[in-house]
């Protein structure tokens, strides 16, 4: 292996590891109470975002899932040709765009604002569409992607993850999740397994 491949190993951990301890300078208490509170009393959430963004959006789904907060992935694809109707007036969808402009994504803006359909939108460009059109913005920080182009979706994609995460941990507590819920519906595996010992 070159020493140029295993430097740029290593670096993957500074460059996240800093990424992640960076974006405790943007989080904002105001914006993360509205988000959880819209979260907290969604009777649906959907959640939507492209590439990457929308791998960690599935995610975001099932974690959302996974407390009991009924929540699906609405394929940027699908939504246009009918997926929107899985939402009704008082939902609420969750927009992943690092840019803000995701072209695949602003359709469905305009469909959730004529619904009623509460928008959270996760972006780093503030000005951008999607965050004009959301009830709350969650800004996404990232210093830079762990190739050596700055271009893949690696360090942008943990980002994303962290801010989901948080999201999750703060409904667990606001709703007073039990872990006696989730043992009821996680049975399955290791996790499973240990959650319903008697």
């Amino acid at each position: 292996m070159k020493k140029e491949t295993l430097k740029s190993m290593t670096d993957v951990f500074k460059i996240e590891s800093e990424c992640i301890c960076e974006m405790e300078r943007y989080f904002d208490e105001e914006s993360y109470e509205k988000a959880v509170e819209l979260l907290k009393n969604a009777p649906r959430i959907g959640v939507s975002g492209c590439g990457h963004s929308g791998i960690i959006c599935q995610h975001f789904a099932h974690l959302m899932c996974c407390i009991e907060q009924p929540a699906k992935f609405v394929s940027p694809a699908e939504a246009v040709h009918g997926g929107t109707g899985f939402l009704t007036k008082g939902d609420v969808m969750v927009f992943a765009s690092r840019g803000g402009k995701t072209k695949e994504l602003l359709p469905i803006l305009d469909i959730c604002k004529t619904k009623g359909v509460k928008i959270i939108t996760v972006t780093e460009n503030l000005d951008s569409p999607l965050a004009k059109g959301a009830d709350v913005v969650l800004k996404q920080y990232v210093n830079r992607e762990t190739d050596k182009y700055n271009s893949q979706g690696t360090t942008s994609s943990t980002s994303l993850c962290v801010i989901f995460h948080i999201l999750q941990t703060a409904l667990i507590e606001e709703t007073d999740y039990k872990n006696e819920q989730f043992a009821l519906i996680h049975p399955g595996g290791a996790v499973g397994e240990r959650l319903n010992q008697k």
